[in-house]
């Protein structure tokens, strides 16, 4: 019998389809799957490092896709949730998924299931909050912005509502808690960072101002913003590509699902 592994991925969600797409195809025994960021090894336990291949991605998303639409949202969402050892979960999910040959014949009173579409549903219930309640201030040089810190990854799921519900301004949804957000540019919507350095230069200690609670943190960035141009922090902080890979390649794809 093949000794156990734990595979090792960048934490994209093209990540860690390519290690369903690898345990598969090489039959491993997998005993968990974690973040190279966060790993936590087994005593005797063999690591294995996947490297991200979006066309295997690609082949595992397609044969979900072929089952069941609501899998496929399910799963997402779930992932999304960052739930300490959700992909370990949504692996034996999809071992499921493919065993019995459609969703509709897994017992959905099984507790891995319950426990997948539960955490589906809250990670879906942020989102439609933060779509309805979440309202735009203005900076200075009229670019609109949000900040957030939502217990789950949320942003990929809302950037289709705000850029269809406001298309005729340019825009910022931040995410603090994972320090990357949204910007729209009237055309097209990038991912960007800011760098915390700028934060403290021009708003005070943020460590700080989160610990002692002295000021709130839309407060804080109000003052931020409200002191610089955005237009040009925008310009010089957009960092595509040291960011998470789910959010950019999958972020249209699944926001219709």
């Amino acid at each position: 019998m093949e000794k156990e592994k734990i595979l090792l991925y960048d934490g994209s969600f093209n990540g860690f389809l390519t290690c369903i797409f690898t345990a598969f195809e090489q039959k491993i025994n997998v005993v968990d799957i974690q973040r190279k960021s966060q790993v936590q090894k087994g005593l005797f336990t063999e690591t294995q490092i996947i490297l991200t291949q979006v066309y295997k991605a690609k082949r595992v998303w397609n044969g979900i896709s072929e089952r069941s639409n609501n899998a496929m949202k399910n799963i997402y969402f779930a992932f999304l949730s960052e739930t300490a050892g959700i992909e370990q979960l949504l692996y034996l999910y999809i071992q499921k998924i493919v065993a019995k040959g459609s969703p509709n014949h897994i017992d959905l009173t099984d507790d891995m299931v319950f426990r997948i579409n539960h955490l589906a549903n809250m990670v879906s219930k942020k989102k439609s909050q933060i779509e309805a309640f979440m309202k735009f201030k203005v900076s200075t040089d009229g670019v609109h912005f949000i900040v957030v810190e939502p217990e789950f990854d949320i942003l990929p799921l809302v950037s289709k509502h705000f850029r269809s519900n406001f298309s005729d301004r340019q825009w910022v949804i931040y995410d603090i808690k994972r320090n990357y957000g949204l910007y729209f540019d009237l055309h097209t919507i990038q991912l960007m960072s800011l760098d915390s350095k700028d934060i403290k230069a021009n708003a005070g200690s943020f460590n700080n101002l989160i610990q002692t609670r002295t000021i709130s943190i839309i407060e804080l960035w109000n003052t931020y913003f409200a002191n610089n141009s955005i237009k040009s922090l925008i310009s010089n902080k957009l960092h595509t590509h040291q960011l998470p890979k789910r959010q950019r390649k999958y972020q249209e794809d699944k926001e219709a699902v």
